[in-house]
């Protein structure tokens, strides 16, 4: 596929009939693993790309960092990209630019930076942004617009919904083609927001998210695992190099390795 073939592609993954599900990768490795479990799409995690490279979350990783890791993956796999931008930097059209450049098809912008939120009219001024960026190198990035009023419990609850809504909505009215609330894991607040929005849903996935089915039935249409897939893994080489420093003993790794040759292919086959 072209990379407007690919952009057309994950735009129509958000309109069913499946929900679109997107475990995060962070480096070429994990991306071609979630090709080949047979996702349609991959989306990058900054916290897990940030985390590989040592730097903390929270655009602390040089943009050119990130966007070269976001480039190779695109390299690495025939399906759609997106990429985690966080609040996309102090450029956002620039941002917008570098990553078509790197292949991707969409993005996530955040709605905060440095701990706090950003002004809704500049929110809404930065999608124009990257809605004329992709207009005028006519890839129709999907833009997946955040609000982390929720995941910061920002302002006073009692009113959150409201004060999330007109965000939410005036990002739609902007150009996002989908609104992203990280942090809402009540399945009736769920299903509030697809009620109130009427517009393609993402939600995060965490330890006290409704089931995959209950999130499609509610009306969401995309769910994403953040930087839980990357630290998950980890917390795995964290408990093996644990075992293997206390008992002397490797074989554990050697249960749940990929085989070399197999892994190998991932890569010789592209």
């Amino acid at each position: 596929m072209t990379q407007p073939e690919k952009a057309a592609l994950f735009k129509r993954l958000h309109a069913g009939p499946d929900l679109l599900i997107l475990p995060n990768a962070w480096d070429c490795a994990s991306a071609r693993v979630v090709e080949q479990a047979g996702f349609p799409a991959v989306a990058t995690t900054s916290a897990g790309i940030a985390f590989s490279l040592g730097y903390p979350d929270g655009e602390r990783i040089p943009q050119d960092e990130m966007l070269r890791v976001v480039e190779r993956i695109a390299r690495s796999v025939g399906v759609p990209v997106t990429a985690d931008l966080e609040a996309g930097y102090s450029d956002v059209a620039a941002t917008a630019r570098r990553l078509i450049e790197a292949g991707g098809v969409g993005l996530n912008l955040e709605d905060m930076r440095n701990g706090e939120l950003i002004d809704i009219q500049k929110q809404v001024a930065s999608i124009h942004a990257i809605r004329d960026v992709a207009s005028g190198a006519r890839i129709p990035l999907v833009l997946n617009a955040r609000t982390d009023l929720y995941l910061e419990n920002i302002g006073d609850p009692a009113h959150r919904f409201e004060r999330a809504c007109e965000r939410l909505i005036a990002f739609k009215e902007a150009g996002a083609d989908c609104l992203f609330i990280p942090g809402v894991s009540d399945l009736s607040l769920i299903r509030r927001f697809t009620a109130a929005l009427q517009f393609p849903i993402n939600i995060l996935a965490g330890p006290q998210s409704p089931s995959f089915a209950e999130l499609k039935n509610a009306g969401v249409a995309r769910v994403s695992l953040g930087s839980g897939l990357m630290r998950a893994t980890m917390g795995f080489v964290r408990d093996l190099a644990r075992r293997i420093n206390t008992s002397g003993d490797s074989r554990r790794v050697w249960d749940t390795a990929i085989p070399f040759a197999e892994a190998n292919a991932l890569f010789t086959t592209r």
